[in-house]
């Protein structure tokens, strides 16, 4: 298959550099141009849980170079999105399907606003504690489950293609009816680590057997699924504490991308993680005090680091 992804940043290079070893057409598409630079120069280096391997991948900043492809992955920041999808527009022909990759809530929805519902179908990534070690060069620590789901409706054969294609990388995926479901399942381990991870710099591990930390965390993880009991969301959790410490437990080095963002001086994607448990809560009045307080921190941290 031809494919295209938009935000080859930590996680974006992990998709490419897997998708490119199993033989397929992949573009590495995104702005950071040093990262672009790296890849067209020496390949796409990736290193971690699945092996260490170097790729020859096509890289560009500019979607007018790549003409129309077969699949288009949307892999940027919540706050990108609506960027990415106006650009994806030179990359699509009539049977191209796109699958956007975000955290927290509203991604794939901005993205159908613009290309279109029929187009967009969902993944839900998590528990690969993916890193930019330098341009042109990813690591991450674990390599988990790829979920997938259409953005209206069942399991479709298109759905079913997408996931030969990436079952073809060697990633584990799994298919689902319940966009919903996969959506909140990945932001309860969201919330539980990213705003905490973010605030006291520790890794996902040194939060889970840090006590303070911890309550924090936890109490975000809880926060999170009464909220989603509350939506009638059917998430497949008996107990919170437990399934947000069983997926910790799996990548306890690694650092969530809203401590990354922060560390390298960037926007965190805080509004659309801990940030948006409040105003889901608000809906079915369950109170979240513990994401309102890291959501508002977060946020005075960014600001005094001008980037609000």
């Amino acid at each position: 298959m031809k494919i295209a992804i938009l935000g080859c940043g930590a996680m974006g290079s992990v998709y490419a550099a897997l998708l490119g070893n199993a033989g397929h057409e992949v573009w590495a598409i995104d702005s950071w141009r040093e990262h672009i630079k790296a890849i067209k120069e020496k390949g796409l280096r990736l290193e971690g849980a699945s092996g260490s391997r170097v790729v020859k991948i096509n890289a560009t900043s500019d979607t007018s170079e790549v003409g129309a492809c077969d699949l288009v992955i949307i892999a940027t920041k919540a706050m990108h999105v609506e960027h990415a999808a106006r650009s994806a527009a030179a990359l699509l022909d009539t049977d191209t399907a796109v699958l956007s990759i975000q955290n927290g809530l509203g991604g794939p929805q901005a993205v159908a606003k613009i290309l279109g519902t029929d187009k967009v179908a969902v993944g839900v990534v998590g528990g690969f504690g993916a890193s930019i070690k330098e341009p042109g060069y990813a690591h991450h620590n674990g390599w988990e489950l790829v979920r997938l789901g259409e953005l209206s409706g069942p399991i479709t054969e298109r759905l079913k293609m997408i996931a030969s294609t990436w079952e073809s990388g060697g990633f584990r995926v799994e298919c689902f009816d319940d966009i919903d479901q996969l959506i909140w399942e990945k932001l309860i381990c969201n919330v539980c680590f990213s705003g905490t991870c973010t605030l006291t710099g520790l890794t996902i591990g040194e939060v889970m057997e840090e006590p303070e930390a911890w309550f924090c965390a936890s109490n975000c993880a809880q926060e999170a699924y009464n909220v989603a009991v509350a939506k009638n969301i059917n998430v497949r959790i008996d107990n919170p504490i437990t399934y947000v410490k069983n997926f910790g437990s799996k990548i306890p080095n690694a650092k969530p991308s809203m401590l990354l963002d922060s560390l390298a001086g960037r926007m965190s994607e805080i509004d659309a993680i801990n940030g948006a448990i409040p105003t889901a809560g608000f809906e079915v009045d369950i109170k979240t005090p513990f994401n309102s307080v890291i959501s508002a921190l977060v946020r005075n941290k960014e600001k005094q680091m001008g980037l609000r």
